[in-house]
């Protein structure tokens, strides 16, 4: 377990965030081995079934994603105070909190599938290989709740290292299985979403027999089996903030998806293929952001102010040096990128691909910063904060999205996401400048 209140401040954000980044662009590979493998082998409409669901699949992992990531502020917290005790008792009442939520969603999904279809908008031609999709995907649900809770808090507690070799496995292990039920069985989106799932799984059983065997001084015994409402009530206050600065985040995004599948398969095979070229070009500077905020969590729990602000300083340098050089590359190599999701053939689809990324990706620096203001509020304990940018970015981004679109058709809702993303940034800087003192309790 790494102690980041202590050392180089450069290289400790540096070599924490790397496993981090490591094992997001591996569960990258999950969803980007579907699209590729369903994009070449199925066709345009099996794509889009999949990357509309992919959309609907992200907002609502993004509400038990939320609250594993607060629980793992107030871990990161305890740990820098030293204090094993707190940390128990935390992972004991934000587990059962965590876990109960996702039954719930799951079962909702379930009983509301052909709702939510239509809530989306879903072209007639992509219904029932999206439902397919669905059906299978969500019930592997409790494994990525268990995944990602385990990973957030190995992380909270130091290690970032071993949730990257978990999902390793499962990552490789996707890609054979995808090759298997896609292309040579040829079972289409069902076989793309059972390679998924028996992947998930893989991961989820991995990390849990490796936390039980490994960390068991950070595991409840039963001496600590004891309800704590104070503990509870702490872990609810930062959970269920960035929980809903998550699912706002990504019922934006939800929204945004149902008006481009308003305009037909042919934009909704691009728009899926750009999200995932999107996903996995700024995937580095979110995973950073999340290094820097248990850094932040850490030392605040610690006192360390000094600490804290030089570290900002870094942090912000970093990943806005890397956000414009990405940005770069995407606009440079955007029909390439598309071409390897589409087939060459698909002309149409690659040209609105290509007009997604060379409108949208040039500005992955609003992008960098912001998620840097959501780690950053989140760590001093004011994830209201995030919830209030969340707001500002994803609001602007989906009512200039509608508006837009009417009058300019699909490039209005293109820059109406750097333009939700530069609002956002301008209020969160704001409010940073004048906090004044970050340390402040």
């Amino acid at each position: 377990m790494r102690d980041l209140t202590k050392g180089s401040i450069t290289a400790s954000l540096i070599i924490f965030s790397l496993p981090m980044i490591a094992g997001n662009m591996l569960q990258q590979l999950y969803n980007i081995v579907d699209t590729l493998i369903v994009g070449r082998v199925a066709g345009p409409d099996a794509l889009a079934a999949v990357g509309s669901a992919y959309a609907l699949m992200t907002f609502l992992t993004s509400i038990f994603l939320g609250l594993s990531m607060g629980s793992g502020v107030l871990f990161s917290i305890y740990k820098g105070q030293g204090n094993t005790y707190e940390i128990r008792s935390a992972v004991l009442h934000s587990f059962v909190l965590i876990m109960g939520i996702t039954i719930i969603i799951n079962v909702l999904v379930y009983i509301g599938l052909d709702w939510i279809l239509r809530f989306l908008r879903t072209p007639d031609n992509v219904w029932s290989g999206m439902r397919q999709y669905i059906l299978i995907i969500f019930a592997g649900l409790i494994a990525t709740s268990i995944y990602n809770y385990l990973a957030c808090m190995l992380r909270a507690l130091g290690d970032s290292t071993t949730p990257l070799i978990f999902l390793g496995v499962s990552a490789f292990l996707n890609i054979a299985l995808d090759i298997y039920f896609v292309k040579i069985l040829s079972l289409g989106v069902a076989g793309a979403a059972t390679a998924t799932i028996i992947a998930q799984y893989v991961s989820a059983i991995g990390i849990s027999i490796y936390v039980l065997l490994r960390c068991k001084e950070y595991l409840p015994t039963r001496s600590d089996f004891t309800y704590r409402k104070n503990v509870l009530s702490e872990i609810w206050n930062l959970s269920f903030m960035t929980c809903i600065q998550q699912s706002v985040m990504n019922f934006g995004i939800l929204m945004v998806q149902g008006l481009v599948n308003s305009f037909g398969s042919i934009v909704m095979a691009a728009f899926a293929a750009g999200v995932k070229i999107d996903s996995f070009a700024y995937l580095p500077v979110q995973d950073f952001a999340n290094a820097y905020s248990t850094f932040l969590a850490q030392n605040f729990g610690a006192g360390e102010k000094e600490r804290m602000q030089r570290g900002t300083k870094n942090a912000f340098l970093l990943s806005i040096g890397f956000a414009a050089f990405v940005s770069l590359l995407v606009y440079i190599f955007a029909a390439p990128l598309m071409q390897i999701f589409i087939a060459p053939t698909e002309l149409e689809v690659i040209r609105i691909g290509v007009l997604y990324l060379k409108t949208e990706g040039m500005w992955y620096v609003g992008i960098a910063c912001l998620f840097l203001l959501y780690a950053y509020f989140r760590a001093i304990k004011r994830p209201g904060m995030s919830v209030v940018l969340t707001v500002i970015s994803l609001g602007s981004r989906v009512l200039l999205a509608y508006v837009l679109s009417y009058f300019v058709g699909l490039v209005g809702i293109f820059v109406s996401i750097p333009i939700g993303w530069a609002l956002a940034d301008i209020t969160g800087l704001l409010v940073m400048k004048k906090s004044g003192n970050i340390c402040r309790k």
